[in-house]
């Protein structure tokens, strides 16, 4: 044997071992067959035997590796444990960790038994001190531990349930067919009924509305995709739901009750919104009352419902009530969620609830789903419209309201043609949010609205200037006829003036209504919103109702009415907005979305419009007085003249006098001084010192 084959030999042997070694082989055979297949090639061995003084530092790393993974370094860490005993501590902890982890169901049901026991020892407490003002945590309680219950006995005796009543539900398809026509005659002959006794008690105004609500109906039949294939289930259901819920919110005492307790709540818990925004803008932030007040309530509010979506209770709320359209209105699952959905959150929003079944939905449930975004608000801007001081009452009915007369519009214009595939298991499945803890929610909630506070702020820069362009150009138009009144307003107060005048709003008003949702429609309901609250604090100045032949502001019905009617995202900004969101989120049905996307809009307009008729046929706001006209004659009379209509004039009155002092006394509203000076002497105001008002000349 030559000396250059010895050495070969022995880095072969070296290679050999250190492959033996190597956890990349498996077995022997390994790497004997990886040996052959290197002794074919001698160069490779050369290489293998150049390179062996480079390879050592990483042969080394892992030659530490494989003595980390031997067994022998197991026993050798087994020996080292035995050597060294647990300490005491040591050992303890270990037990107890063990006892917990086979009784941490128990410990966790008696910690929140605890906490349930000390919540209603607090509940009785306060209510055992002052039940009056313990009543609204009294029922959140109870309704909270109604509905725990409620869900956790069908969870378990769902089955059993459905066994029970199913001899009933047997007997009802089988005389179905009589019992429908019996149920639908009681119906009719109960609303006739209602409206003549509505009628003769509150006056004519209500039975415009609901021929306001007939013929919206009328025209959708008549303007459907499938005339001969509309289900009038969903149809007549979701007018009735939404006509039961105004029943019970706007003229029941209880649900009246409740809903301005509720209004007054969310009011105060705006409020709180001040706090962060005079930090931020100072004490004046009030001097811009847009940008540093209306628009802060959006991030706040924003911010708290990305918290009650991490906690789950948003999604609780909204399978509950998506639950009770589905089994009443009969709308698919889908639809279902997502109209429950846009009451509390904003259009973009709701769809993400079902994202996964987009591509799946069928045509018209893709159209119920757009135009029950267009037929409602978000929560978010909830609070702005509140902040420009309409009613929070009024706002949180049209917002429920809505749902169920979306679904209902949704289906007479677009009625369903199609089998839907989603189950209700699959739509009530909802994601429980991104988010690791509470406060990463808050955090992520308010972050999100940056983009919504700057889309509000911009939009309305935009439409505003454009707002003035468009009537100064009218105008100038105009003025080659004559005619230099001519503006935007005028333009939709003629064209709206009919639908508003429908819904139930009085002649004199209908025209400035008709303003209101052509800013609505063409801009956005800011615009909208904003201008009907001036028009609210006119009247709340109880100044003269006509200035240079102008009417100033509208009647408190008519308010009422334009209020539920503006309550909704259906105008042509949205319009891009909503085919936006819905293509990024399913885009296979980009071209279903954008041909269904008007048509929606128009259901959306409607659906609004019907909660507004349903307000008119439900309001009892009392009729606007002619004050000067009833306080002329009751005192030129000798009858009584402490009656109801005359002290609210008298009221309204001293509340728009300006007194300075002896002699020098301003009356409100045009009125003499010897109605205000038997105005003082009737009330007699703490505010007024009858005294200083002059005789008359």
């Amino acid at each position: 044997m030559s000396s250059t084959e010895a050495v070969e030999l022995e880095n072969t042997t070296a290679l050999g071992a250190q492959g033996c070694s190597n956890p990349g082989y498996q077995n022997e055979e390994d790497f004997r067959e990886n040996q052959n297949t290197s002794g074919n090639d001698s160069s490779l061995r050369s290489r293998a035997v150049q390179s062996r003084g480079h390879g050592k530092a990483k042969q080394d790393e892992e030659q530490v590796t494989i003595e980390l993974d031997s067994p022998r370094n197991k026993e050798d860490a087994k020996d080292d444990q035995e050597t060294h005993p647990k300490g005491y501590l040591e050992r303890k902890y270990g037990m107890i960790r063990d006892f917990y982890q086979k009784h941490k169901t128990t410990f966790r049901y008696i910690f929140w038994g605890i906490l349930l026991a000390g919540y209603l020892a607090v509940v009785i407490a306060a209510c055992a001190l002052n039940f009056h003002r313990a009543l609204p945590l009294f029922v959140i309680t109870v309704a909270a531990i109604f509905f725990v219950v409620w869900d956790h006995f069908m969870a378990k005796y769902e089955h059993r349930i459905e066994e029970l009543l199913s001899p009933g539900r047997r007997f009802l398809d089988s005389h179905w067919f009589c019992l429908k026509w019996v149920i639908w005659s009681s119906l009719i002959l109960g609303v006739i009924f209602w409206l003549i006794f509505d009628t003769a008690k509150l006056g004519q105004r209500q039975l415009v509305s609901f021929g306001g609500l007939i013929m919206y109906v009328i025209l959708m039949f008549l303007f459907s995709k499938h005339p001969t294939k509309v289900r009038w289930r969903p149809v007549f259901w979701g007018i009735g739901l939404q006509f039961l819920l105004g029943l019970i919110i706007l003229r029941t005492g209880p649900g009246l009750m409740a809903f301005q307790w509720l209004g007054k709540q969310v009011q105060t818990f705006l409020e709180h919104t001040d706090a962060g925004a005079s930090f931020v803008f100072g004490e004046k932030y009030t001097d811009h009352f847009f940008a540093f007040k209306v628009l802060p309530i959006v991030v706040f509010f924003s911010a708290v419902m990305s918290m009650l979506y991490y906690l789950g209770l948003m999604q609780w709320i909204i399978r509950k009530v998506g639950w009770l359209m589905l089994v009443t209105v009969g709308s698919s699952p889908i639809e279902s969620v997502v109209a429950a959905g846009n009451i509390f959150i904003g259009q973009t929003e709701s769809p993400l609830l079902v994202r996964p079944y987009l591509p799946h939905v069928t045509r018209s449930e893709l159209h119920a789903i757009m135009t029950a975004g267009f037929s409602t608000i978000a929560g978010s801007v909830l609070g702005a419209y509140i902040s420009f001081g309409i009613s929070p009452t009024h706002l949180l009915t049209a917002s429920v309201m809505s749902a169920p007369a979306s679904l209902a519009m949704a289906k007479l214009l677009w009625p369903e043609t199609e089998t839907p595939k989603i189950t209700l298991k699959n739509a009530m499945e909802m994601e429980m949010g991104d988010s690791r803890n509470l406060l990463e929610a808050a955090s992520q909630g308010a972050s999100a609205s940056i983009s919504l506070v700057a889309n509000i702020a911009v939009n309305l820069i935009a439409f505003l200037a454009l707002l003035s362009f468009a009537n100064a150009a009218l105008s100038w138009f105009g003025n080659m006829f004559d005619y230099p009144q001519l503006s935007f307003e005028i333009i939709c107060s003629y064209i709206f003036m009919p639908f508003s005048f429908m819904m139930g709003v009085d002649w004199q008003d209908s025209f400035m209504v008709a303003k209101l949702i052509g800013y609505k429609t063409f801009f956005n309901e800011f615009v909208a919103y904003e201008h009907l609250s001036k028009l609210v604090h006119l009247r709340k100045e109880a100044g003269p109702k006509f200035v240079d032949g102008v009417q100033q502001y509208i009647s408190i019905r008519s308010e009422t009415i334009a209020t539920y009617a503006l309550c909704g995202f259906a105008n042509f900004g949205s319009l891009g907005i909503v085919i936006g969101g819905l293509t990024s989120m399913a885009p296979s049905r980009k071209r279903d979305i954008a041909s269904g996307a008007v048509r929606a809009l128009i259901a959306g307009t409607v659906a609004c419009f019907m909660t507004a008729c349903i307000a008119g046929i439900l309001s009892s706001t009392p009729v606007d007085i002619n004050c000067h006209h009833t306080l002329e004659n009751a005192f030129a009379s000798s009858l009584s003249q402490n009656t109801t209509d005359m002290v609210s004039c008298c009221q309204s009155l001293l509340s728009s006098t300006v007194a300075v002092g002896p002699g020098e006394v301003i009356p409100g509203g045009n009125h003499s001084l010897s109605s205000l000076k038997t105005c003082c002497e009737l009330l007699k105001p703490s505010t007024l010192n009858c005294t200083w008002i002059p005789d008359e000349l």
